[in-house]
């Protein structure tokens, strides 16, 4: 698939393990309120809440937590108040990566993204500068458990697909934004186990890197990632997978 990037792989591979130790919670939670703010409460009239909650209860989220940042969006209960801004700049190498963050101090979090980018060899960028590069997409995350290829292939392009691929861990959905919660809830209903469905930036073209400046984005990236307030981070970085296995 054009412009799927092993960094993505890595990071949906990642966010497996984030769940496990329930670090992905929180960025969940975050985006559940944000969604309950902006579009109200009521799920079935909120795409953005409905794809939010869908995918807590993938990742095993307890009905009252959901609730419960859902009436903090709405205000029914007091919480904090996030705001949610997109961050542009490149890595090693040149590299694009667009972060979405939502936070609730915007001067703590760009500092923050400022000293890490600065850190491992990348520097921010002005908005526009690399969102030009992606396209927005939904994509949809399968467990890979014993399931035929070709027939989870067939149903994703009939439920309204665009595009699929297969890594070692999970098959990677693409569609159309504006159709992302039924080409997954025709997908569940078929039995498969859906592990996220978001709208991503997905990038036109790949930028490869090797050696040091590879290891170094690839370092780079994982730390944005790991941020509690960078809720998605997307990059036109390529690699070899080799270099993971290095010294």
């Amino acid at each position: 698939m054009a412009g799927h990037s092993k960094w993505a792989n890595i990071r949906h591979r990642k966010g497996a393990q984030d769940e496990k130790r329930g670090k992905i919670f929180t960025k969940i939670i975050k985006e559940i309120t944000v969604s309950a703010r902006i579009g109200g409460g009521e799920i079935e009239s909120n795409p953005r809440l409905r794809k939010a909650v869908a995918n807590a209860k993938s990742n095993n989220m307890p009905a009252d937590n959901i609730t419960r940042a859902i009436k903090k969006g709405t205000g029914e209960l007091e919480g904090v108040s996030y705001e949610e801004v997109s961050y542009e700049g490149y890595g090693p190498g040149g590299v694009a990566i667009m972060m979405e963050v939502i936070t609730d101090n915007r001067n703590r979090t760009v500092a923050d993204i400022r000293h890490l980018l600065t850190k491992h060899g990348g520097k921010l960028g002005e908005n526009g500068s690399v969102s030009w590069m992606f396209d927005k997409k939904g994509q949809i995350i399968i467990e890979k458990n014993l399931v035929n290829d070709n027939a989870i292939f067939e149903a994703a392009i009939q439920y309204g697909a665009d595009d699929f691929s297969i890594d070692s861990d999970f098959y990677a959905v693409i569609t159309d934004q504006t159709v992302i919660m039924d080409v997954r809830e025709g997908l569940e209903d078929e039995g498969y186990k859906i592990r996220s469905s978001e709208i991503e930036m997905i990038p036109k073209t790949l930028q490869k890197l090797d050696g040091r400046q590879a290891k170094n984005a690839l370092k780079l990236l994982e730390a944005l990632d790991d941020h509690d307030d960078i809720n998605h981070v997307y990059s036109n970085f390529d690699f070899d997978e080799s270099i993971i296995h290095k010294n």
